[in-house]
């Protein structure tokens, strides 16, 4: 394999097989602050290889990522630390403990990569406006001018409260909460997101380096860590192995075969001058060698030739002279009113193309090889 083919084959499938992470692109919803990249992807933005399974993501007609836990579990993505590696989630109408009350938290993520990392017991309860207090903030989704209800994982309070007959209890929940806390109630400001982490893949040590997680190649679930994203990673890099294929690689070729033209040209010169030096040296020890001049044949000018007898064959075909019955030129056998033409010294004939052509470069009769003299006048 010569080297124009190595060049190839490395631009057209060890380049790509390497640079597996490197061309996937940094693609983001419209609204998103973030961006979405492995182990996230957006199948209708990015190759199948730029992502994990199970960690596909969607745009929705808002221009907000949103990500499916199961068939009926929908959450719009707040944030992506990659990483802590951990999702920020949120619920599409901004009202999780409503979805936690009315399917129980029955969320099922066996299916998915994602798990909890912190949850608590609570208590929802259903409280008269009057006796809400700033302790337990209300959750303003689910309460209305009627009753106020709260969340609170204090089982003293829920017990008093229970007593006074100024709270009922709606139900009691393992849920899901973004941090510990220790005031016993759902954090004011994030009390609608859900967080989640994952195990696998595992890219936070790329990641906490400044590089880039991906798949080691093109087949198998491997990963490993590679330099970061170059502008225009996706598109950049099928452009510049385009421009390698057609111009550069075409250029290469090019000067290599100049090169090759170049150093045979100079090996053949260097010969040719050894030889020639050779020779002179030769002359210089033995001046007596020379060499002798080359013959040069020439045949005869066109009136000579025309001026040999030329005959047209009768029906007998016969010839004058020691001729036979076909040309010795072409060995074609002579026919009725072909033309012949006769050498005047030695009178061999031959058909008149044959020996016209003969006589132009060669100035002897083809048979016996005797220089004719020009015929006289006929």
């Amino acid at each position: 394999m010569d080297f124009s083919h190595t060049f190839l084959l490395f631009f057209l499938f060890i380049l790509p097989t390497l640079s597996t992470a490197q061309s996937c692109s940094i693609s983001k919803c419209m609204k998103d602050n973030f961006g979405i990249r492995f182990p996230f992807r957006i199948p209708e933005l990015q190759p199948a290889r730029c992502g994990y399974p199970g960690f596909n993501l969607a745009c929705n007609d808002a221009g907000v990522s949103t990500l499916n836990l199961s068939s009926s579990e929908q959450f719009l993505v707040r944030n992506i630390d990659y990483v802590a590696q951990q999702i920020q989630l949120y619920d599409p109408d901004v009202c999780l403990p409503k979805r936690l009350l009315l399917q129980g938290f029955n969320f099922n993520l066996s299916n998915s990569p994602f798990l909890l990392p912190f949850s608590k017991n609570f208590t929802f309860l259903s409280c008269l406006p009057q006796f809400a207090t700033s302790r337990f903030p209300v959750l303003s989704c689910l309460s209305n001018s009627t009753s106020s209800v709260v969340a609170t994982s204090s089982m003293s309070y829920v017990r008093s409260m229970s007593k006074s007959n100024s709270c009922k209890i709606i139900a009691n929940l393992t849920v899901p909460v973004a941090y510990p806390d220790e005031a016993n109630q759902f954090l004011t400001d994030h009390y609608g997101d859900l967080l989640l982490t994952w195990n696998s893949p595992a890219c936070s040590i790329c990641e906490t380096e400044g590089r880039l997680c991906g798949f080691k190649s093109n087949s198998g679930l491997g990963i490993a860590c590679f330099n970061k994203y170059s502008t225009g990673e996706n598109n950049g890099l099928r452009i510049l192995r385009i421009i390698c294929v057609v111009i550069i690689l075409p250029s290469l070729m090019c000067v290599f075969g100049f090169g090759c033209f170049i150093c045979f040209a100079r090996w053949g010169y260097g010969i040719a001058d050894s030889r020639r030096n050779q020779a002179q040296n030769q002359q210089q020890v033995n001046p007596a060698l020379e060499t002798e001049p080359p013959i040069r044949l020439s045949g005869l000018d066109e009136s000579t030739i025309d001026s040999y007898q030329k005959v047209i064959l009768g029906e007998s075909r016969r010839l004058p002279g020691p001729n036979g019955t076909t040309c010795p030129i072409c060995l074609g056998e002579y026919l009725t009113k072909d033309t012949v033409r006769c050498i005047p010294e030695c009178k061999h004939c031959f058909h008149v193309d044959c020996i016209d052509q003969w006589l132009r470069v060669n100035s002897s009769c083809p048979l016996c090889r005797n220089s004719p003299s020009p015929s006289p006048s006929h």
